[in-house]
């Protein structure tokens, strides 16, 4: 398959189980709604040692949150329910709670409730006030610059976590130029996040690793300045890849999220230099979801 000139290589990229919820944050105007998503989204790019994955969805018009004020939703996956709740409670209570006129919503109806702001409550010292609106329960919470309006619980959903692409260019800059092209576009999908730096990811990992104490390692075949010291998939003409991972609620978001990210990075074309998109397929070790480039770009 050849989609203007690049090559849509005949493979898939796995993935796997994943819990997810999604919050949404308010406050005085968008740019404090995104410090806040930004804040409580920091440091969440892979499970592998951050406990979860998370990142900001979209931004919410002021007719579409719950206060009627700018906001931002943003979606947390985590491997289970009990790692999802905790990583959600730490990070609403010291970059939510924290943030200038900030209120707190949940973005999910459906699912096993979390907590969101019920144990958040505590830090008004006994000052704190419980209101129940159209059969919701919310907290407010006294703080300096007025007060903290949280709701209590949120909805967690089983989810899909680790849909990939790879693009392959002759250049760095090119790589690059075709995975911000394919963010922006996949950021118009709802339902899913591409959690890493700018939604991209240069250092792509393989399972497993020659030291006993990691469980992932450089995705070496992908690696152009090892072409002649490992079993390469990368030609000569190949010289950067960069991978976009997507988080996403069902296995057909991440589907959508991809095709959309593909036809984006082809839209350059192999006259800018992008020759192949690939995936990580690792031989069904991490995970039962398949995502066939081919296929899905059918």
């Amino acid at each position: 398959m050849i989609i203007n000139g690049v090559t849509i290589d005949a493979t898939f990229a796995e993935a796997f189980p994943m819990k997810a919820t999604r919050v949404i944050i308010t406050a005085q105007n968008h740019k404090w709604a995104h410090i806040s998503a930004q804040a409580m989204t920091g440091f969440a790019t892979s499970v592998i040692a951050c406990g979860c994955e998370a990142g900001i969805e979209r931004e919410l018009d002021p007719s579409e949150t719950p206060d009627g004020r700018p906001g931002v939703s943003a979606m947390i996956f985590a491997m289970g329910g009990k790692g999802l709740a905790k990583q959600l409670e730490t990070r609403a209570g010291q970059c939510v709670l924290t943030s200038p006129t900030s209120a707190l919503f949940a973005g999910i109806e459906e699912g096993d409730q979390i907590p969101l702001g019920k144990n958040l409550r505590f830090f008004g010292d006994g000052f704190q006030i419980a209101k129940r609106i159209n059969g919701k329960r919310y907290w407010r919470v006294p703080v300096m610059d007025g007060e903290f309006l949280t709701e209590a619980t949120t909805g967690m959903v089983p989810a899909v976590g680790g849909g990939n692409f790879l693009i392959l260019a002759e250049s760095q800059p090119q790589a690059l130029a075709a995975c911000e092209v394919a963010i922006e576009a996949m950021r118009k999908v709802p339902n899913v996040i591409m959690p890493f730096p700018g939604g991209v990811v240069r250092s792509g990992s393989k399972v497993g690793s020659k030291y006993k104490a990691l469980s992932a390692s450089t995705n070496d075949a992908f690696c152009p300045t090892l072409k002649g010291q490992t079993k390469s998939e990368l030609s000569p003409e190949i010289e950067s890849v960069m991978e976009i991972v997507i988080d996403g609620l069902t296995k057909e978001d991440i589907d959508k999220a991809m095709r959309v990210g593909i036809e984006a990075a082809c839209s350059l074309g192999a006259a800018n230099g992008i020759r192949r998109i690939s995936a990580g397929n690792y031989g069904g070790k991490l995970g039962p979801f398949l995502f066939h480039l081919q296929e899905i770009m059918a």
